[in-house]
C-alpha cells in the first residue's frame, strides 16, 4: 500500500514479499477492500490504523470485506461473527477459528 502513491521504505519481514495492494485513499473508512490476491485478503481502515486480514469467513465462505466495521473488529454480513482486525482472532460465535492477519506498511 502507498500513502497518497508516494513509494516509501518497507520493513524487513522475514519469510514474507512486499505487495502493493492499493493505495491508501483507496480503502474506504469503516469498510473493506478485497483484493485479488490467493488467497483473496481485504484492506480495512478504522480510526486512521489500517489492517489486512484473510477474506474469507472461517465459519462459512463468506467475503469479510462486506461485513461491517467498527470498533477493530469486522462482523462478517452471513451469520455475524465478528473478528478482532488486529490478531483475526474470532470475537463471537459461529466462528471459532481465526482468520489470518498480514503486515500494512503505509
Amino acid at each position: 500500500m502507498t500513502n497518497n502513491d508516494v513509494e516509501v521504505a518497507l520493513p524487513n519481514v522475514e519469510g514474507r514479499t512486499w505487495r502493493r495492494a492499493c493505495a491508501a485513499h483507496d480503502v474506504p473508512e469503516d469498510e473493506g477492500l478485497c483484493v485479488g490476491t490467493l488467497p483473496p485478503v481485504s484492506v480495512f481502515v478504522t480510526e486512521g490504523e489500517y489492517f489486512c486480514i484473510d477474506d474469507t469467513c472461517t465459519h462459512e465462505t463468506y467475503s469479510l470485506a462486506d461485513g461491517w466495521v467498527a470498533d477493530g473488529f469486522v462482523e462478517c454480513a452471513l451469520h455475524l461473527a465478528k473478528f478482532n482486525l488486529r490478531t483475526g482472532e474470532p470475537l463471537a460465535p459461529p466462528a471459532t477459528t481465526a482468520v489470518a492477519v498480514h503486515p500494512v506498511a503505509l
